[in-house]
C-alpha cells in the first residue's frame, strides 16, 4: 500500500503535533512554514543581541505533552528541561498592594487570608472546588472531543454529568461567577484575568473559563531556554520520525481536485500533491480567500467584532529598580471594566490597561534584580484592528507613557533605551499572522455559544483539516497541542476509510 502524503501548512504548535502524530504512524509528512523557525506565535525576537520569548510564556497541562511524546516512542524529558513554579505570579494594584498566587492551594488560602481576610480565604476554597468541577465536567466530553456541540456535550456527560453541567453555570459570565466567590474586587480582577488567556473579556466570557484555575494548580513549569524551545523540541521529534519541515516558504493556495484538498501551490509557483492537507494558520485566512477561493467555504466567516484580543508588546533588555519582579508579574489598572470596554466596545487601546511582565532571567522566588540589564516582555492588551489602523509612532509613544506610568505607580522603574527595545503592535501581528487584524487567539470566547462555533478538525472541504488556536478546542499552548492531536486522529480515520 503506498505511503500517504500529508502536507501541513504552518509549523505552529498544532501543526507540529499533527506532524509528530502522523509521522509516527508512518505517513510521509511535509510541513511548510513561512517563518525561518518553528513555533508560530511561540516565537522569539532578538533584542540587543539576546533572544527573548515574545509569545506564550507559561507551560501548563504537561500531561498532554507527555502523552504526545509517549505516543511517538519518545520521552518529553529527553527534549525539554522543565522546572515547576511554586509562585505562579506576583500581582500589584499599587506600590503597597502586592499578592502572590501559589500553585499549592493551601499556601494560596493562607496568602489570601493575609491579603484580604479569613472570609475571603474561605470563599477561595469554594472557588477551587467550582473550578475543579468545571474542568472534570468538560475535559473528556468537550476538550478532548472532536466536534462537540451542546447536545453532544449533554449526551457524553450522561445522567450523572448533567448535574455537573448545571453546576458549572455555562450561561453566567466569568465576572458574574467570580462575584459570587469573591467580595474583594482585587481578587475578582485577578481571577478575571483567566479570560485573557484565550483573548477575551471577563465581562463577556463564560464562567467555564474558571477551569484555568484548576489547570494552574495542577502545575505550571518554566522551560529551560525559553518557551520557544517547546516548538524546537516538537520540530526535532517530528523530523526524527521522518517528517520534513521547509522554512521560509509561502503557501499561496490550497489546491482542490474533484471537490477535495489535494495539495498546495507555493509562492514560487511549485505545486505539491498530497492525500490530505492540514492548515495550521488562523482560520480567518481561509474565509478571506488568502489560500485561494476554492477553500473559502472551508470555515464560516467571522467579523472583526468577533476577534479576540491583540496586544502591544515591548521586548526589552533593560535595567529595573523598585518593584520586586518575579518571572511572572501583573500590574492591574484601576478600572477593569473600562479597560475591556475600550478594547471591545470602543475598539481603542485602553486609556489605562493591565500590564503583564515576564522577567525572563528570574525564577519564581528570585525577586532580586540581576546585575546589569535583564530580558523583559511587557504586554498590554489591545484591540485586533491591525488591518485597518496603523498604530503610528505618536500613538505608541502616548501608549508607552500611560503603560510605564502605571508601572511606576506600582513602584517599578524600567530604564529603557531605543537600541534595546522592540515594540510589536496589532499591525505587526497582522503582518505575521495574516487575516487576523492581530488577534492572537482566534475568535473571542464571548457568550456560551462561542466555544461551539470554533471550527472542528474536519473543515467543510473534504481532505482539508484544521489545527491551531483558532480551531477547536481553542487558544493557548495545550489547547493548540490538543487541536493537533484531534486533527491527526481525523486524518488517520478518514484515510483508513478511503
Amino acid at each position: 500500500m503506498p505511503t500517504e502524503q500529508i502536507i501541513i501548512v504552518g509549523a505552529g504548535i498544532g501543526g507540529l503535533v499533527t506532524a509528530v502524530q502522523l509521522a509516527a504512524r508512518g505517513m510521509a509528512v511535509k510541513v511548510i512554514e513561512r517563518a525561518p523557525t518553528p513555533g508560530g506565535k511561540m516565537r522569539e525576537v532578538s533584542v540587543g543581541g539576546q533572544r527573548i520569548d515574545a509569545g506564550p510564556t507559561v507551560f501548563t497541562m504537561r500531561w498532554i505533552f507527555d502523552e504526545i511524546f509517549d505516543a511517538a516512542g519518545a520521552s518529553l524529558e529527553d527534549y525539554l528541561t522543565l522546572t515547576p513554579f511554586e509562585i505562579l505570579a506576583r500581582h500589584a494594584w499599587s506600590e503597597q498592594e502586592h499578592f502572590d498566587l501559589y500553585a499549592d492551594e493551601a499556601r494560596t488560602i493562607e496568602a489570601i487570608g493575609d491579603f484580604a481576610g479569613a472570609a475571603e480565604a474561605e470563599r477561595y476554597r469554594g472557588f477551587c472546588a467550582h473550578a475543579r468541577t468545571i474542568f472534570e465536567t468538560l475535559d473528556g466530553p468537550f476538550i478532548r472531543a472532536s466536534r462537540p456541540n451542546p447536545l453532544s456535550l449533554v449526551s457524553r456527560c450522561g445522567i450523572s454529568g448533567f448535574a455537573g453541567l448545571r453546576r458549572i453555570k455555562p450561561f453566567d459570565t466569568l465576572w458574574q461567577a467570580l462575584g459570587e466567590h469573591f467580595h474583594d474586587q482585587r481578587l475578582r480582577q485577578l481571577f478575571g484575568r483567566y479570560s485573557t488567556y484565550c483573548g477575551s473579556s471577563p465581562f463577556l466570557a463564560p464562567a467555564t473559563l474558571m477551569l484555568i484555575a484548576h489547570v494552574e494548580r495542577q502545575g505550571v513549569w518554566s522551560v529551560e531556554g525559553g518557551m520557544h524551545q517547546t516548538a524546537v523540541a516538537l520540530a526535532r521529534l517530528a523530523e526524527s520520525l521522518g517528517a520534513t519541515i521547509q522554512y521560509q516558504t509561502e503557501v499561496a493556495e490550497i489546491l482542490i481536485e474533484r471537490g477535495r484538498a489535494r495539495g498546495v501551490r507555493l509562492g514560487s509557483g511549485e505545486q505539491l500533491s498530497a492525500d490530505a492537507v492540514v492548515f495550521n494558520g488562523d482560520v480567518a485566512a481561509l474565509a478571506q480567500h488568502r489560500l485561494g477561493p476554492a477553500v473559502s467555504r472551508a470555515v464560516a466567516a467571522t467579523t472583526p467584532a468577533e476577534r479576540s484580543l491583540s496586544a502591544i508588546t515591548w521586548s526589552l533588555v533593560a535595567e529595573t529598580e523598585g518593584f520586586p519582579l518575579l518571572r511572572h508579574s501583573v500590574f492591574f489598572c484601576r478600572d477593569y471594566a473600562a479597560e475591556f470596554e475600550d478594547i471591545f466596545g470602543r475598539a481603542q487601546v485602553p486609556r489605562e490597561g493591565t500590564i503583564y511582565i515576564c522577567a525572563q532571567d528570574r525564577g519564581d522566588h528570585n525577586d532580586t534584580a540581576p546585575p546589569g540589564p535583564e530580558r523583559l516582555l511587557c504586554l498590554l492588551n489591545a484591540p485586533a484592528m491591525g488591518d485597518r489602523h496603523p498604530f503610528d509612532t505618536a500613538e505608541i509613544k502616548q501608549c508607552e507613557q500611560r503603560a510605564f506610568g502605571l508601572l511606576e505607580r506600582c513602584g517599578l522603574k524600567i530604564h529603557r533605551t531605543p537600541e534595546t527595545s522592540v515594540v510589536t503592535t496589532p499591525a505587526v501581528f497582522e503582518q505575521l499572522f495574516p487575516a487576523t487584524g492581530g488577534a492572537l487567539y482566534g475568535q473571542a470566547s464571548h457568550g456560551w455559544r462561542a466555544s461551539f462555533t470554533r471550527p472542528p478538525s474536519r473543515s467543510k472541504v473534504p481532505g482539508l483539516y484544521l489545527a491551531g488556536g483558532s480551531a477547536h478546542p481553542g487558544a493557548g499552548v495545550p489547547m493548540a497541542a490538543m487541536s493537533g492531536r484531534l486533527a491527526a486522529a481525523a486524518v488517520i480515520e478518514d484515510l483508513a476509510s478511503t
